[in-house]
């Protein structure tokens, strides 16, 4: 059987030879990251085979994802940066044309496609408003990837319900289910009720989960970098009870462990940290304590392990991703455990187009990226190249193939790779 669809398992000699046509470098990219992955794995070749298989024939959903992200037009950039256009309208035009350009562009719409059917993923819960509570600023992401699945709707959908999802994958497609970096305020304080009358309205545009905090503080609680780690609020409470009723998953990968525990108290429905990592194995402002997994897993839902280097701690690389997965089923079981990566898919032409581009001025650190001093996130020995690769987005098939080596049954692999997120969405909705 081929191992790597669409990528044939091109000897490197061969690869290094082939012509750099978009579909090439994306196939060389996608084997470099997978030789690199299976490198540090050293799985067999019974258990290669056995987990491209079982991803194959799986409902594969990433429980939160940055998408894919295409390359930007560099001659447009430089035009409008030689124009004396303010930061932010070339924040804007970069930042739409990574994320709609591929609907427009014939050799981005080539890569795009084949790096989904790379990853063999049928559904990312989408990352679909910008962080915050700005009903507008929201909706530019939303907006933008509604776009794209309706311009390429016969390859990559948007999935509305649950039910889309199962659907998507007996057509042999694809499909994003959108959620909110946060919870949409109507920002006029006139009363409960009016203040949170975005979320029905956004439940209406296709959201479907929501960041009660992003980092910082907001009228909600704390996000995860506020050093007071106050709890949910009076309004958090509120705002929880409301994306209940609306049928809005609550997310706590980004709020505190105290507004997270009130959270998960206050919630009659499942309740998800979507893309965090374990406290037990690295202290990091991003984990999540056992106690805090525990009751997450006590309200039926589940927790994402991301594949953040700096996250992770140890090695930072994929086995350390799997180690995270392993000490969370150990603490709340494998029907509780979700792969949420927060990692795109970077179109293989961004660095050749972001090279057009006249060098600026850095601007101020974003409102949202609010994170303890000292903090590694950023340090080199988290951007070491082994590390990124052994991670890529395109390497789903290879979590797999290391869930198969660790020696979990199907029935609980296909849990983490799906089952778990696809039966809290339907939970939520019920």
């Amino acid at each position: 059987m081929d191992r790597w669809p669409h990528t044939r398992s091109i000897p490197p000699q061969r690869t290094r030879q082939r012509s750099t046509a978009g579909r090439d470098i994306m196939n060389e990219t996608v084997e470099q990251a997978r030789e690199v992955a299976l490198a540090i794995l050293k799985p067999t070749a019974a258990q290669i085979d056995h987990g491209m298989e079982l991803h194959a024939d799986s409902i594969v959903i990433e429980s939160y994802g940055l998408g894919l992200k295409a390359a930007p037009d560099g001659a447009a950039v430089k035009a409008l940066v030689e124009s004396g256009a303010a930061e932010t309208e070339i924040q804007e035009m970069v930042e739409e044309m990574g994320m709609t350009r591929y609907a427009t562009d014939a050799r981005e719409r080539e890569e795009y496609l084949a790096a989904w059917a790379a990853s063999g993923v049928t559904c990312t819960f989408q990352n679909a408003g910008e962080e915050g509570s700005s009903p507008l600023r929201l909706m530019k992401r939303l907006a933008r990837h509604t776009y794209v699945t309706d311009v390429l709707r016969e390859f990559v959908s948007r999935a509305a319900f649950p039910d889309d999802i199962a659907a998507t994958k007996e057509r042999g497609g694809h499909c994003l289910y959108m959620t909110c970096n946060g919870v949409p305020l109507a920002q006029e304080w006139i009363s409960v009720e009016e203040e949170l009358r975005y979320i029905a309205v956004f439940f209406q545009l296709g959201c479907r989960m929501m960041h009660l905090t992003y980092n910082r503080r907001n009228p909600l609680g704390d996000g995860c970098g506020e050093p007071a780690d106050a709890g949910l609020s009076d309004f958090g409470h509120a705002a929880v009870a409301e994306m209940n009723r609306v049928g809005v998953i609550v997310d706590v990968a980004h709020s505190g462990n105290r507004t997270s525990l009130d959270a998960v108290s206050a919630s009659e429905r499942p309740v998800v940290a979507s893309h965090s990592v374990c406290a037990g194995l690295n202290q990091h402002v991003r984990a999540k304590s056992d106690e805090l997994m525990k009751k997450i897993a006590d309200t039926g839902g589940t927790m994402g392990i991301t594949n953040v280097p700096a996250f992770l701690g140890g090695s930072g690389d994929i086995s350390a991703m799997l180690d995270h997965i392993d000490y969370a089923v150990r603490t709340i079981g494998a029907e509780h455990i979700t792969i949420g990566t927060d990692r795109p898919y970077v179109s293989s032409r961004c660095k050749e187009e972001n090279s057009k581009v006249p060098r600026r001025a850095g601007s101020r650190r974003r409102w949202e990226a609010l994170w303890p001093p000292g903090d590694a996130l950023f340090a080199p020995e988290w951007r070491q190249e082994r590390q990124q690769l052994s991670m890529a987005w395109t390497n789903w098939p290879v979590f797999t193939i290391g869930l198969v080596q660790r020696g979990y049954s199907d029935e609980d692999i296909q849990r983490i790779i799906g089952g778990n997120i696809l039966r809290v969405a339907r939970e939520v909705l019920s």
